[in-house]
Order: structure tokens, then sequence, then C-alpha cells
């Protein structure tokens, strides 16, 4: 489970990362990753984002808690103070548990590439 500490709550937390960070994504979801600020705050902060394209809402509760719980178990990749923006893509977000944990993998990783280059 993803603690409150980590949960991403104000808008403006979210537009500032989709908007200054890096984008990564593939047919299931789409990752923006943010380096930490200048003073860091203490935690990573962790979002997603599920519209109702996706379907109705209980398929994208489902698909949140999915997502909540793949991320909970790879919060230790984040460096602390650094914000993580997971969207989402209809319809394909539905999909089994091993792909979508494995999109998750691997348009995190590419992220995480990404923002190591602008560095």
């Amino acid at each position: 489970m993803l603690s409150a500490a980590h949960r991403m709550r104000e808008g403006s937390d979210f537009s500032v990362t989709m908007r200054r960070g890096v984008r990564s994504g593939n047919s299931t979801l789409v990752v923006h990753l943010l380096r930490p600020d200048d003073p860091p705050v203490p935690s990573a902060l962790v979002g997603f984002v599920v519209s109702k394209a996706v379907g109705t809402a209980v398929v994208r509760n489902r698909v949140k808690r999915r997502l909540r719980h793949l991320v909970a178990d790879r919060l230790d990749r984040l460096e602390p103070g650094s914000r993580l923006v997971v969207r989402a893509l209809p319809p394909s977000a539905t999909a089994e548990g091993d792909l979508l944990a494995t999109e998750l993998d691997s348009a995190w990783q590419r992220a995480q590439r990404r923002t190591a280059a602008r560095a």
C-alpha cells in the first residue's frame, strides 16, 4: 500500500510534474518523472491519472488500485523529493497484472534514463 506521505494530492503538483518532468510512455500508460527541487521535499510524491475514457468508475478504481500497488512495491527506485505521475491510457490500462507491471517498469526506466541525461 502506498502511504499517505507519498501520495500527490495538490493539482499544482500534478501540473508541475506533467509540464516540467520527463515523459515516457507506451500503449498502456504514460509516466511523468520530475527530479527533486531545491530544497527537496522529504519524501517522493506519486500521483495517478485515470480518465473516464478508461471505463466506468469500478474499472477506473481497479486500475488505480493496481497501479498504487505496483508503484508501492517499486518506491525505493525514487530518490527523495522526486515526483512521479502515472497516467493510464484507455482501453489498454485494464490489461492483466503482469502486462501492466512490465509496461510500468519499462516506461519508468526510460523516464529515469532521460532524467539522468538531462542533469
